[in-house]
């Protein structure tokens, strides 16, 4: 498998529990791949890093490997967490 859509990847990988939540994210504009905005769309690439911005956390992955399915014990295989934090209250933007 060479690429796939990022809604989905997000929801294989367990980085978000469903497919709805992760389109709703990148619809809001709270995804990056590779620094840009992301769309639900977005054809995902191994080596890509993914930026998802969800509550008060920043969650940046890169992507190791892409997967149509895989078990719940497998999931955290698929991506390598390069940074995360907590976002204060203060520097949330409300879009």
């Amino acid at each position: 498998m060479e690429a796939m859509r990022l809604d989905k990847y997000l929801k294989v990988a367990r980085i978000l529990k469903r497919r709805t939540v992760s389109k709703e994210l990148a619809d809001s504009q709270r995804v990056f791949v590779n620094g840009r905005i992301a769309k639900p769309s977005t054809e995902i690439h191994v080596g890509d890093e993914i930026k998802v911005i969800f509550g008060y956390r920043e969650l940046t992955i890169r992507v190791k490997m892409l997967q149509k399915q895989v078990s719940k014990n497998d999931a955290a295989l698929m991506f390598e967490v390069l940074d995360e934090k907590i976002i204060k209250k203060e520097d949330v933007e409300i879009i």
